[in-house]
């Protein structure tokens, strides 16, 4: 009985597999810290709690739209790691060391354009490197939380944007309650019609997921 470990230059079937599924487990991770998903989850979340309508959307709905819009916006990145990693890859051109290698050329260009110097810079220095950084030296284990704590840090300026509008009708409502001496009926209950309201006028979902696709 004989096992083969690889043949023809390339990986046996098995082992293949096995590479796969090791890999697949890995997809959640990779979305959230390597795409878009962390600023539209998170921006879509500030919505939410700025209306003030509790769970709804509910969160299936939230992270359904968040997945649905990253895939729009990564759609570029996932089409040229197709056109130059996978099919290459399948008609046995390249091996699978090259195929990876493509395949981060698409996602690291999408990473270094939205992730601010400073943040870059930041672990840089922590990863022992002195000296100015260079963006086309940065590895992997750098960029991915630069590009992380940057999304987030954009997601919170464009939460903190949405409820500016909302936290207005809030101080509104409550001053007038209070000039009325209607002191035991909560604010909240009586601003959130005024809210769902400027919010259905202006198209609000519509803005978001202009402003967070345009984003990018």
């Amino acid at each position: 009985m004989t096992i083969t470990i690889g043949g023809s230059g390339g990986l046996a079937p098995a082992l293949q597999i096995v590479l796969f599924l090791t890999a697949l487990a890995l997809v959640p991770a990779a979305l959230v810290m390597m795409t878009a998903f962390t600023r539209i989850l998170v921006v879509l979340s500030f919505v939410r709690t700025a209306v003030g309508a509790g769970q709804v959307p509910p969160n299936a709905v939230i992270i359904g739209l968040a997945l649905f819009l990253t895939i729009f916006v990564m759609a570029p990145v996932g089409q040229a790691v197709y056109r130059d990693a996978w099919v290459p890859l399948r008609a046995g051109q390249i091996d699978e060391a090259t195929a990876l290698r493509r395949a981060e050329g698409p996602a690291r260009d999408f990473m270094l354009k939205e992730t601010r110097e400073s943040d870059l810079a930041l672990f840089w220095r922590l990863s022992g490197h002195t000296g100015q950084v260079r963006r086309e030296d940065v590895p992997l284990t750098a960029l991915v939380p630069a590009f992380a704590i940057s999304e987030l840090k954009t997601a919170f300026e464009m939460g903190f944007l949405i409820y500016i509008p909302f936290l207005v009708i809030d101080m509104v409502v409550a001053s007038t309650l209070m000039s009325m001496g209607m002191l035991m009926l909560p604010p909240v209950l009586v601003s959130l019609p005024f809210k769902v309201l400027l919010f259905v006028l202006v198209d609000g979902w519509h803005l978001v997921a202009q402003n967070l696709v345009q984003g990018y």
